[in-house]
């Protein structure tokens, strides 16, 4: 009996429980939809309270427009609509769905929320875009008030640059003083459709004004350079390269590549074609390509310049190489007319012979080779920009070749070979002091060190006493390698401290001129570069260069390892080791 009684109990609990779980959810449910129709009905009526009517009732005051009349009609029946069609529609929308959430269907009263929110922001869009196109024109003639007076006092602004430069402007001043008249005409039409409240055409009329101010103002910033470029800067520039060109060719110049002559004629129609464009005031790229066509012809100077410098470079190195190839040959010839000899005495193996042979052959072709390049050279044929590269060439292949012979002639192990080599070092020696001396003259150094003028000597002497050696008859050969050996060692000890020096004095010098921008910025500083200055002249320029770093360092640290970075002399790398 009590097991029965219990069971009863916890039966009757549960059915409670679940009756009290089933009322709770149902209540949240209640709860939320009948919140979400209250914010539902907060928004309709702000739909309904949207001020639509007062802002009608301004466009009365502007019906003596045709146009504003037929759009105060269709926003009035617009209205309408949704007064008396949308928002009622909205209200038993409501109605429906409070209904179905009475009958407890929730399933159905979620749905009609849906439809009724989308139903509300479709009502909402249709009186918020019916409420701006009315804004449009209520709020017109303040708006357009305002931007007229941003317009007219640009139009001031730009007339009154016009009239201050107007000299500038040339032939072109008329055009453009009869495009101010047109923008000034565009603001009375404003004026005439403001007074006849015609607000339908007033962006139009804004629009117009806008665009052409925007192109005036281009017109007066560019016209002046367009018309300097293309009547005065230009034309005397093209003259000049012209003349160049023209004294080059009768100094048999090869400068065909350059199609100077085709250029000069397409710059000339650009530039007639730019000037005829710029009296329609259509400026459009024209400065651009102007300055395109400058750039151009300063660069053709960069060009002929590289061709004189070129044609230097090829005569000094063709005498060199012309030089170097005969010594080869000579070298060669009286090998191949000693082999026979060298055969029989020094019992020279067959790989030897073979690599003089074919030494002997590479050599024909880089005669032949040479050949070709100077006929081509006579002939004017390719630029001295290209016969320089292909001369370059031709000296890397003997150089490659006399590394080759050299390396052969160790074999032979005789005096004639020693001496053979010790000529050609003491001419290639020859050249690297020369450059050397060459180095240290293309710069304006204010003092050269009294060090270097005794190292100078010294590599001389050194010179003078392979000569000497060679001159013995006969001849020393442990003797004359010593010599070749220390005078090596000394030109290209030279050689290294010329380049040093260089290095140094011109860093020194940038570093200066880099620390004068903060002399006026630090106590001290301008003293202290003014010392830097004095070693300078003085010639002590690693001395300069360490005082001036120092001052800087404290300034930017880290500068020195920036301005290293930033500076590379031209003749950076090149090296005689």
């Amino acid at each position: 009996m009590n097991e029965t009684l219990v069971i009863i109990t916890m039966a009757v609990v549960a059915i409670i429980f679940l009756i009290s779980a089933i009322y709770f959810v149902r209540s949240r449910k209640t709860k939320r939809i009948k919140k979400s129709l209250s914010e539902l009905e907060i928004e309709k009526n702000k739909i309904d309270s949207s001020p639509i009517i007062p802002e009608l009732a301004k466009v009365e005051a502007f019906l003596k427009n045709e146009k504003v009349e037929a759009m105060y009609k269709e926003w009035t029946k617009r209205l309408q609509i949704i007064k008396d069609e949308q928002i009622p529609k909205l209200t038993d929308m409501m109605l429906e769905t409070e209904y179905s959430l009475s009958q407890k269907d929730y399933k159905t009263a979620l749905y009609k929320i849906a439809k009724l929110e989308m139903e509300l922001y479709k009502v909402r869009t249709n009186s918020d875009f019916l409420l701006g196109e009315i804004k449009e024109i209520t709020s017109s003639e303040e708006r357009s008030r305002v931007i007229i007076t941003d317009f007219k006092v640009k139009f001031r602004e730009l007339h009154q640059k016009f009239e201050d430069s107007k000299n500038e402007f040339g032939n072109i001043a008329p055009i453009i003083a009869n495009r101010f008249e047109l923008i000034s005409k565009h603001f009375e039409d404003f004026e005439a459709i403001m007074d006849n409240n015609d607000y339908t055409e007033v962006n139009g009329v804004l629009k117009n004004i806008d665009d052409l101010l925007k192109h005036m103002s281009i017109v007066i910033d560019e016209v002046p350079s367009i018309l300097l470029l293309s009547k005065s800067v230009l034309p005397k520039k093209i003259a000049e390269v012209e003349d160049v060109y023209n004294k080059m060719l009768k100094a048999n110049y090869p400068l065909d590549y350059l199609n100077v002559e085709y250029n000069v004629d397409e710059a000339n129609k650009k530039i007639n074609d730019i000037i005829v464009r710029t009296q329609e005031l259509n400026l459009e790229d024209s400065l651009f390509e102007l300055k395109v066509l400058l750039d151009y012809f300063e660069s053709l100077f960069a060009d002929f310049e590289k061709e004189k410098n070129a044609r230097a470079s090829y005569n000094e190195t063709n005498n060199n190489f012309k030089n170097k190839l005969a010594k080869v040959n000579e070298v060669v010839n009286d090998i191949f007319a000693q082999l026979e000899d060298l055969k029989n005495v020094y019992n020279l193996s067959e790989d030897s012979i073979n690599t003089l042979k074919q030494i002997y052959a590479e050599l024909q072709v880089i005669d032949e080779d040479y050949q070709s390049l100077a006929e081509h050279m006579m002939k004017n044929t390719f630029a001295y920009s290209k016969m320089l590269k292909e001369l370059e060439l031709l000296i890397n292949r003997l150089a490659t070749l006399e590394d080759r012979l050299d390396s052969t002639l160790d074999t032979l192990g005789n005096m004639r070979e020693d001496e053979v080599r010790a000529r050609q070092q003491l001419e290639e020696i020859k050249v690297v002091l020369k450059d050397a001396k060459l180095k240290m003259r293309e710069y304006n150094l204010p003092v050269i060190p009294q060090s270097y003028y005794v190292e100078l000597n010294e590599a001389s002497s050194a010179i003078r006493e392979i000569v000497k050696e060679l001159d013995k008859k006969p001849i020393t050969i442990s003797v004359l390698n010593t010599r070749v050996d220390t005078a090596r060692d000394l030109v290209l000890k030279l050689y290294s401290k010329t380049r040093e020096l260089l290095r140094t004095a011109a860093f020194a010098e940038t570093v200066i001129i880099y620390g004068n921008r903060y002399r006026s910025s630090f106590d001290g500083l301008s003293n202290k570069l003014n010392l830097a200055e004095q070693l300078f002249l003085k010639g002590e320029y690693q001395k300069s260069l360490e005082l001036t770093i120092n001052l800087l360092n404290k300034i930017e640290p880290g500068i020195y390892d920036r301005l290293l970075k930033m500076y590379k002399p031209d003749n950076e790398g090149e090296s005689y080791e």
